[in-house]
């Protein structure tokens, strides 16, 4: 018996040591905003007030206005090698949306597609944006295909990049999974593995070697951004369903873009958007995963480049 209690004993003191451990190796602090902003805004980095929130955004580029929308995680960084390439021809504009990069959360706690669709339409009238054509990836992508179907007056065309929007029958990711249990998602707002983080990013990347550092490094630093952390989770955990019916309804032209090896979001729900838009063309990537606008840059970018030019009125 005392052999038993002395074994059982050092077994809980290795775990205990074991979780100590691990604790103290992942445990993370928030980042000031004020540091972050140093970090990681650009030089034309520009800061607006829409519904109490400080939105991160940046306009490169003359000509039609084409607003790019990112994804889940992601922030506005997501767009530069597009907006390098897209800048000579429009007015790119590109922003952090709520509960991400330098923006931050909403106040209220509230990231439904709807209230995204409405915080889009209040940020355009604060920039003076009234017509123009739409691109997201992801959640992005549904959030754009959402806006579209509230507001067609006010879009000319839309590129969807692996949207989000569809029912998924899907096992979901491990962060996701730490999100919705109620234990794991409080550990969550002070321990962040950046293990987790290389994890998620070789999900959706189709090429790991693409992943550098300094990538790896923005992402999971704009994560800790104070409030990121808490809006993710309550994004997974009230997070709604889309009304995907409204995709039958959108009149406009629209790109639908994707990774052939997308694993969170499969070419089928690529088939659905093309079988309920109307007014569509498919180009599916060989090359690419989930983020085909951060793994092939040049590529997609010329590609929405000739969709975007096709059939444009000259002034």
């Amino acid at each position: 018996m005392k052999t038993f209690l002395k074994f059982f004993g050092l077994l809980f003191g290795l775990l205990l040591l074991v979780t100590i451990g691990f604790t103290a190796m992942n445990w993370a602090p928030d980042i000031p905003v004020t540091e972050l902003k140093e970090k990681w805004a650009y030089p034309n980095s520009k800061f607006i007030e829409v519904d109490g929130m400080e939105v991160h955004y940046r306009i490169n580029g003359t000509g039609e206005p084409l607003i790019l929308i990112h994804g889940t995680a992601a922030s506005l960084h997501t767009w530069e090698e597009w907006t390098k390439i897209l800048e000579k021809d429009f007015q790119v504009i590109s922003l952090d949306f709520p509960a991400f990069g330098l923006t931050g959360p909403n106040n209220n706690g509230e990231y439904t597609l709807d209230f995204y669709t409405q915080f889009l339409d209040e940020f355009v009238k604060k920039i003076g944006v009234n017509h123009f054509s739409l691109a997201g990836n992801s959640l992005g992508g549904g959030i754009a295909w959402n806006y579209t179907a509230n507001h067609p007056e006010k879009v000319k065309k839309l590129i969807l990049i692996d949207a989000s929007g569809y029912p998924i029958d899907k096992e979901p990711t491990l962060a996701f999974k730490l999100a919705k249990n109620n234990l794991a998602s409080k550990l969550l707002l002070k321990i962040t593995p950046k293990a987790l983080f290389r994890k998620s990013m070789k999900e959706v990347y189709y090429k790991d070697d693409l992943i550098t550092e300094t990538l790896l490094e923005r992402y999971y630093e704009l994560y800790l951004r104070p409030g990121n952390r808490q809006a993710f989770v309550d994004r997974v955990q009230k997070h709604g369903k889309a009304n995907f019916e409204k995709i039958k309804a959108i009149q406009q032209p629209t790109l639908i873009m994707w990774g052939k090896h997308d694993n969170w979001f499969t070419l089928d729900i690529a088939k659905q958007f093309q079988n309920d838009l109307p007014n569509d063309e498919l180009i599916v990537y060989d090359n690419a995963g989930h983020v085909p606008m951060e793994e092939i840059p040049e590529q997609t970018a010329l590609d929405a480049k000739k969709f975007l030019l096709k059939n444009r009125v000259q002034n």
